[in-house]
């Protein structure tokens, strides 16, 4: 059989075999590509089974079942990456694309693709700058979110009655708090204990800050009218739980203000960013949140006191203004000089008068007293009792007049005692009138008065009809009742 080609193809006389033959004595079997990809992983995880790579994330996404996939890359090469979900949950912070990470794991390869990995047990990011570069991106995409905007920041209330802090419970922080408390004003503290770095710290510290939040105003524990995040000082790596997401988005949805307390004045965080406000230390934080009790005792003091003197100044001025009004008036005694003289002028004018008076009505009584003498008296009287003579208007007939009259009336006289409707009363009986003293003859007109006067022998009885309580009596009249006065 020929060959399509020729033979000087292959540059000399041989000729390429068809069937691959096995040669007596070769001990070079050929090897599948499993067995390759296997015998390669071997001495790949062998040669290379803990390594430390320093690189670029890019790529970085997780799968739905939690493992972490990623590619570190420098300026020259580029290795894929995978990270169990064990040692992905285990991570002190967000993998994103661009973080310059030192992982730690071994070499592998992955038959499907022909490819190496390494599988990263740990990963560390790479010095102070790049997890500087790596806060402040995540500052950024916060930011842009508006978590930080300061119209959403809420005002600090006065007087906090309870006082919720964030912190461990162990620590010299919470013993700062406390005692500035009761140096400024005492109030009621509640402490949600919490990690505050290391592994787990920042899931305890949002479940703190959401846990206050959700209280309700009128539970068994009084919900607090202020929130305190607190920790010391320390490094970056120390501090870095509360520059974590998780911890950032529970601060910024908290609907309780908070004071952000963590580390010293230098140290920021992005929980300082999502806070209310911003406390340089935690015992700052103790200071801003509650008032100075003495100072505001004195406080009030000046208030009562520009008080009073608010409430006195009118007095004051009105006094002012009395006074200088006072000033301008002219004084009593000059209104009352003219009046007095006018007084003194009357007066001496009315004894003047009296004297003349009396000295003419003496005068006329000198006057008088010659016709008012004793004879001349006698004499008029005389001529009066002769002009009654002469009247006829003797006594002795004014007394016939009299007895006349008095038999006339005689007969009356001895009836009239026998009319009179109260003569009966000393026998026994009673006579019903009105509070006017009209007699009532009839039942119905006595109910239709409020009140009744009952006359007896020995003086009168006011009574009300309708309050009375009725009792049949037997009437003459068979089947008939009377209700009964009394």
């Amino acid at each position: 059989m020929a060959l399509p080609f020729d033979d000087d193809d292959y540059g000399d006389d041989r000729k390429a075999p068809l069937l691959a033959k096995a040669v007596p004595g070769d001990n070079a079997e050929p090897l599948s590509v499993s067995e390759l990809s296997a015998r390669l992983k071997r001495t790949v995880e062998d040669r290379f089974g803990f390594v430390r790579l320093r690189g670029e994330l890019s790529g970085v996404k997780r799968a739905a079942s939690g493992h972490l996939y990623c590619c570190l890359k420098d300026d020259k090469a580029v290795i894929d990456g995978v990270m169990w979900k064990g040692g992905a949950q285990r991570l002190a912070f967000r993998p994103e694309d661009g973080v310059e990470v030192i992982a730690t794991g071994k070499l592998t390869t992955y038959p499907g693709r022909s490819k190496y990995q390494i599988v990263v047990e740990t990963m560390e990011i790479a010095g102070e700058g790049a997890l500087l570069a790596l806060l402040e991106k995540l500052r950024a995409r916060l930011a842009a979110e508006g978590l930080f905007s300061e119209s959403s920041k809420k005002p600090l209330p006065f007087l906090p009655a309870t006082i919720g802090v964030v912190t461990s419970p162990t620590g010299a922080v919470i013993r700062d708090i406390l005692h500035r408390l009761a140096d400024r004003f005492p109030s009621r503290v509640l402490v949600w204990p919490v990690l505050v770095q290391g592994e787990g710290a920042a899931g305890q510290v949002a479940a703190a800050v959401r846990g206050f939040s959700a209280m309700p105003s009128n539970g068994p524990v009084p919900r607090p009218d202020l929130v305190i995040v607190a920790r010391g000082g320390g490094s970056i790596e120390d501090l870095w739980s509360f520059n974590e997401e998780v911890v950032v988005r529970a601060v910024a949805e908290c609907t309780i203000p908070i004071i952000s307390a963590v580390g010293h004045e230098t140290d920021t965080t992005l929980c300082d960013y999502a806070a209310d406000r911003r406390a340089p230390t935690p015992t700052a934080a103790a200071e801003m949140a509650v008032p100075v009790r003495a100072e505001l005792g004195s406080q009030l003091a000046e208030l009562a006191l520009r008080k009073r003197r608010c409430a006195l100044r009118p007095v004051a001025l009105g006094r002012e203004r009395l006074d200088a009004r006072v000033r301008h008036l002219p004084k009593p005694e000059a209104l009352l000089a003219a009046r007095a003289q006018r007084l003194d002028e009357a007066s001496e004018r009315l004894r003047r008068a009296l004297r003349e008076r009396a000295a003419g009505a003496g005068a006329r009584l000198d006057a008088q007293g010659a016709r008012l003498s004793l004879p001349l008296l006698r004499h008029r009287v005389e001529r009066a009792a002769e002009r009654l003579v002469r009247a006829g208007l003797t006594p002795a007939l004014l007394q016939r007049q009299f007895d006349v009259a008095r038999k006339h009336f005689a007969p009356v006289a001895r009836v009239l005692p026998q009319l009179d409707p109260d003569k009966p009363l000393a026998r026994g009986f009673a006579r019903v009138t009105t509070a006017t003293g009209h007699t009532l003859t009839d039942r119905a007109q006595a109910e239709r008065e409020p009140t009744l006067t009952l006359k007896f022998r020995d003086g009168d009885l006011t009574v009300v009809p309708n309050a009375l309580p009725r009792r049949a009596v037997r009437s003459k009249e068979p089947g008939a009742q009377q209700g009964d006065l009394f």
